[in-house]
Formats: C-alpha cells, structure tokens, sequence
C-alpha cells in the first residue's frame, strides 16, 4: 500500500475501533466512501480486502461490506495449524478432482489424506412479501429421493457468486429476484471436501418466464416458512444449502422477535 492508501486504511481502521459503525452495521458504500476519503475505488478495494482478511469487516453480496456480529467467545491462541508438504491428483474431471495431500498435524506423524475438490457453488432463498419462500420439488438420483430444494448452481470462472444466485434462480425457476444478500459462506464437508458454498436470501421477485435449465428444473412452489420444520422433520429438505439458508433465516426471524419482545 502507498502513503494515501495506508492513511485510508488507518482511518477505517480507527472508526472500526472507535465503534462508529456498530456490529452488523453496513458500511457506506463504495462510492460514498471514495467520496468521503478521497481516494480511488481500486485502492478502496485493496483496503476493504485487507479489513476483511483481517475479520473487521465482511463481505456481504457484490461490493457490500458489514461490520461482523459481535460474539463473546474469542478465538483460541497458540494452536499451530496442519502442516502440507504436497499434494498430487489421483483422478481429474470437470466435475470431481480428487487428490492425496502428505499432511503432518502437530505432534503426529506425516500421512497422506484424500481430499475432494468440488466446484464454488451459490444457493438462494428468495422470500416474498407473504412470508413464503421459493422452492422446486426434484428427484435426487443418489438418496434416491424426492424432496424440496432452494435453485442454485456453480459459480463459473471469474463469475461473482452473486451473478451465479440470480442467474440460477432464474434459469431454474423462471422467478428473477428483486434484491440479493449474501449471509453465509460455508464448507459442506470440510474434512474431507473442498466445494465453497455462498447463501443469498432475496426479497421480492418478479416472473420473468418459465425455466431454462430443465435438467435441474422441478416442480416450483412458493413453499410457506411456516411449513419448513414440518418439512424438515419428514427428511423432505434435501441439499445443506437448503438447510443452512432456510435454519439462517428461521434464526434471524426468532432473534428479531426476542429483541422486539423486549
């Protein structure tokens, strides 16, 4: 960072310390800040990006930063990390790849581990103004199973996963969302299983045409969140996406109504 980009991060920096953006505020936006600080929107960028990797800020959808929750458990220190001296393919295609890494955790001996990378992939929960939420009723060939999933699909090359949840949504559902919040992200199976998983909720969305992608495409319903435990009880939600987007938002709901009851 030059001299101006270092004097932009410092002053972030101490607001952020300062508290004068509250924990899950949303900091101004892009332009607002180029703005207010006087300074170009890449050097903007490379001082967010450092707030980020350093857990002050998150990032939350395409150019859209909050401050984290706050929590009251801090993170342990002194634990070293696993040790990986290499890694090398065992298989390789353009859906699966899956490799033997020589990993040492501390104070055991060396190993290889299997490790499977699958694609970055974006799910969303578009939410209507009935409090009911967009669904498609598909048949999973390996549960060998019916049940109700949330669209989404796999982040392209170079692609925001942003662009992914609209383009997904629309492609497999025919419904395009009026906004997009990123809430989480997540690894399914993080033991084993390297597939990056981002969850959007949407408000609001218009019909725009019938599906595209009929491979993935299924009976759609505007499902009730009413319903969603029942559903989650008879083993009809299919997909951790589904589960972790649709539990975020049941949480959200039952915080809020904690925090307005008192």
């Amino acid at each position: 960072m030059g001299p101006k980009t270092t004097k932009v991060y410092e002053t972030l920096r101490t607001r952020l310390a300062a508290g004068d953006y509250a924990a899950g505020d949303k900091l101004p936006s892009e332009r607002t800040l180029v703005e207010q600080l006087g300074i170009g929107r890449t050097a903007l960028r490379q001082v967010l990006a450092r707030l980020v990797s350093e857990g002050l800020l998150e990032v939350r959808g395409r150019s859209s930063y909050r401050v984290p929750g706050a929590v009251s458990v801090q993170r342990p220190e002194g634990l070293e990390p696993w040790r990986i001296h290499g890694e090398r393919d065992v298989y390789d295609n353009r859906w699966v790849r899956l490799q033997l890494w020589d990993v040492e955790p501390p104070g055991v001996k060396r190993f290889e581990h299997h490790v499977v990378r699958l694609h970055h992939v974006a799910i969303t929960a578009v939410i209507d103004d009935q409090d009911r939420v967009l669904m498609m009723w598909r048949y999973r060939f390996v549960p060998k199973q019916f049940g109700w999933e949330l669209p989404g699909g796999i982040v392209d090359e170079g692609e925001d996963p942003a662009d992914t949840a609209l383009r997904e949504t629309v492609e497999e559902t025919g419904w395009r969302p009026k906004s997009l919040e990123h809430v989480v992200s997540y690894q399914p199976m993080v033991g084993m299983v390297d597939s990056p998983h981002d969850i959007f909720v949407g408000h609001g969305a218009e019909k725009v045409g019938e599906p595209t992608d009929l491979e993935e495409a299924g009976h759609i319903e505007w499902v009730p969140l009413a319903d969603i435990p029942g559903l989650m009880a008879r083993g009809e939600l299919l997909g951790s996406g589904t589960l972790v987007a649709l539990l975020h938002i049941l949480a959200a709901r039952r915080t809020q109504g904690l925090t307005t009851s008192h």
